[in-house]
């Protein structure tokens, strides 16, 4: 991921000086297990326990011969050690894999904890800015045209219960990558005894593969890509929320616009919605790693090689950019400017026709027939409003008359009210109070 949207923490996680301590843990633990087991001297625990990492550049100049990373780590690191005879029994019994596989399971479970705070904090976010708007009346909208009468809170309170049902899903994803193995050349323990995997599992934190070959299979790791990718969708339909929002026709959000910013290098009068445009386009950066880490679940017999490039790339990409889209969704719904009064105009700007479907029901329980009768009747009613933009009482009361049926206004008034509409949202309120 490039510089611009990797944050500080994150970016760790992904590091090779990150990665090639987290090696040098799995290591030592081996060592020690070896030790204790009295496969390998006793002595030689000490010095490699306090060899310090290489660093990435050593590594990569040996690498740059071996064309083999774990080689190449491994003299690296052997240089480091003192005595350098020590280092002889490094990756006793091991295989690459049995290093790489463990080691990026401590970086997934890195990462995951990093994600589920910022998650978190969203989910706070979007719950509290709910509640706020419980009693904020807009228009619901279905195929972008008005439907009903709705509350701005009863929206962003779908958001906060996805992002929470998202949180939840990668908190189960954290169990399906916190597997490692080490488990010998085709994962038949032949140099290397099963209680020295347990050994490492139980001082890493991570829970011993109930089965591998070299490798442990992809399915865990491509579970936990598809909740990423869920959950940065759940952040993007926020934001084309917020996009549709502060359209010119619109203007009912604002996105938080800065003292100096400028929206256009030619039109100073623009306030675009960048931030929701960012994170719509950063949702398919972590959409599009879905199939490449899928892909790696078939590999050849008891391994290749060929999931190792793609998630060298697929798994610091998802997750820094991820974790980016969370501070940015956070900041925008902190931010969030609502215009009541512009939703409120905006609510009775199509001239009483979010009532057509309280006056249908009104008209069958008058005893009318909903599709032969009523149905026609409050339609061309409705129709005729939208053509000329008389008022839709005035239009109904027209139609009315026609089919010979006198309407009761004051029941009309009673009915015909945007308040009656989200009176029934108390108790989804009171299980969004609840949300934590």
């Amino acid at each position: 991921m490039i510089e611009r949207y990797t944050l500080p923490e994150m970016g760790r996680v992904w590091s090779d000086a990150h990665k090639y301590e987290l090696w040098c843990q799995v290591e030592v633990l081996v060592v020690e297990a070896h030790a204790e087991a009295g496969t390998i001297p006793a002595e030689v625990v000490g010095p490699v326990r306090k060899a310090p990492p290489p660093t990435p550049e050593a590594v990569h100049a040996i690498e740059a011969v071996t064309q083999h990373d774990v080689i190449a780590f491994l003299s690296a690191w052997a240089d480091n050690t003192e005595p350098r005879e020590a280092a002889r029994f490094v990756h006793f019994g091991m295989t690459s894999s049995d290093l790489l596989d463990t080691a990026l399971a401590l970086q997934l479970v890195e990462a995951t904890d990093i994600l589920l705070e910022k998650a978190d904090a969203l989910v706070a976010t979007l719950r509290d800015h709910a509640l706020a708007h419980q009693a904020t009346l807009r228009v619901g909208r279905t195929h972008g045209i008005h439907g009903e009468p709705d509350v701005w809170g009863h929206r962003v309170a779908d958001f906060a219960f996805a992002m929470a049902r998202s949180r939840d899903r990668l908190r189960r994803a954290r169990e399906a990558v916190g597997v490692m193995a080490i488990s010998g050349a085709v994962g038949t323990y032949s140099n290397i005894d099963p209680a020295i995997e347990l050994h490492v599992a139980r001082k890493l934190g991570l829970r011993a593969a109930d089965v591998s070959t070299q490798v442990v299979l992809r399915d865990g790791i491509s579970e936990w890509v598809s909740s990423l990718a869920i959950m940065a969708t759940v952040c993007e339909a926020i934001a084309l929320e917020v996009r549709h929002g502060q359209r010119t026709e619109v203007r009912e959000l604002w996105e938080p616009f800065g003292k100096g910013q400028k929206g256009s290098s030619a039109m100073p009068h623009k306030k675009n919605p960048i931030i929701s445009e960012r994170l719509a386009g950063m949702a398919r950066i972590v959409r599009a790693q879905i199939v490449p880490v899928l892909e790696g679940i078939p590999l050849w017999h008891e391994r290749d090689i060929s999931h190792s490039s793609t998630e060298r790339i697929a798994l610091p990409d998802a997750s820094i950019a991820l974790d980016y889209m969370l501070n940015l969704t956070n900041r925008l719904m902190s931010g969030l400017v609502v215009d009541e009064a512009r939703m409120r105009e905006n609510l009775e700007s199509t001239g009483g026709l979010i009532y057509t479907s309280t006056v249908l029901l009104e008209l069958v329980e008058a005893g009318m027939s909903r599709d032969e009768e009523a149905y026609p009747l409050v339609q061309k009613a409705a129709m005729q409003t939208w053509e000329t933009g008389t008022p839709f009482r005035e239009t109904l009361r027209v139609h009315a008359a026609e089919a010979g049926l006198t309407l009761d206004e004051k029941r009309l008034d009673e009915v015909c009210r945007p308040e009656r509409f989200v009176e029934r949202l108390g108790q989804m309120f009171d299980r969004l109070t609840a949300l934590s």
